[in-house]
């Protein structure tokens, strides 16, 4: 009997130091309730209570992807202090031009205050969902369709602003919204590609008119090019071709003014000039004038001619 007792006893001590022991792991905090209302939070390590007394309030779980526990209403030992994300499922929201869209969202948050997360709400995670889904209804409501397709950034940081300070009360801080999906009905779809469509073919009709545009300012400045080379060698040949000239009858001149010299040496300046007058009468002959003019000193002409003969074989 004395031993069953003893038994008894050192049961009965084992169960009290158990119940009265509670070692709490890296990132979660358990909130002590004594006699049901709270009492302390217990965070990392070894903590002592009274047992039958003292108790661990239970919380929802705030692990991973919370949507199952939302669902379930499953509740764990503790609160967790770990980042966690809530992925809410597609919901319908109407754009200030009265377009209504299917878009999803995923809040990532962390518990800062395990107190006010046990007491702060019934359903915290719940909360926030319901105020999530309103948050991001505004939102959008107040933006048309193409300021909501291109500004999801600004969308995002909305929500973030109006969630976190929505959710202070509930002991939890949202780090991150983002907004997944926004997805238009399937008229408006069907309108945005035939639109992306257009600005394709705009762009390539653009592209197209601005490569012969080029195409043909280069052709012009080409046979602009080439007309003005033919030009300058042109110039370059007539001038040539004038020097030629020049120099031609320049010789043309020393040769006959050197001839004159000769012949004004051989018949003198009288004889010269009875020579350059039968010069002229050969070219009135050569004509097509049906009068010939014959002068009444050819006969000394005839002489000059003679003795310029005479010199030129001297």
């Amino acid at each position: 009997m004395y031993y069953v007792i003893l038994a008894v006893s050192a049961l009965i001590i084992i169960l009290l130091i158990t119940k009265s022991i509670e070692v709490v792991p890296q990132s979660r905090a358990y909130i002590i309730e004594r006699l049901g209302a709270y009492s302390s939070t217990f965070n990392v390590g070894i903590h002592f209570k009274i047992p039958f007394i003292d108790r661990v309030a239970p919380n929802k779980s705030t692990i991973g992807d919370a949507r199952n526990f939302l669902r379930a209403g499953a509740y764990v030992k503790g609160v967790s202090l770990k980042e966690a994300y809530i992925d809410f499922e597609p919901q319908p929201v109407i754009t200030k031009d009265n377009v209504t869209l299917q878009a999803d969202t995923v809040v990532f948050y962390q518990v800062i205050d395990p107190k006010l997360f046990t007491y702060g709400a019934e359903n915290p995670l719940g909360a926030m969902q319901n105020l999530t889904i309103t948050t991001l209804r505004n939102v959008i409501g107040e933006l048309e369709l193409d300021q909501t397709l291109t500004s999801r950034d600004t969308i995002n940081s909305k929500l973030r602003s109006i969630l976190d300070e929505g959710t202070d009360p509930w002991g939890i801080k949202v780090n991150r919204v983002e907004v997944k999906n926004i997805d238009p009905p399937q008229g408006v779809k069907t309108a945005m590609e035939a639109q992306m469509r257009a600005e394709r073919d705009k762009r390539a009709v653009v592209l197209d008119a601005e490569g012969k545009k080029e195409a043909a300012i280069l052709e012009a400045e080409g046979k602009k090019q080439a007309i003005i080379l033919a030009a300058e060698a042109q110039k370059e040949a007539e001038i040539k071709k004038a020097e030629g000239q020049a120099e031609a009858i320049l010789a043309i001149q020393k040769a006959t003014a050197n001839g004159l010299a000769m012949i004004k040496q051989a018949v003198g300046e009288e004889g010269a000039i009875k020579l350059k007058s039968f010069e002229a009468l050969e070219k009135v002959a050569n004509g097509q004038s049906t009068k010939i003019i014959i002068p009444s000193n050819i006969q000394n002409l005839a002489s000059v001619i003679t003795g310029v003969n005479e010199v030129l074989k001297g």
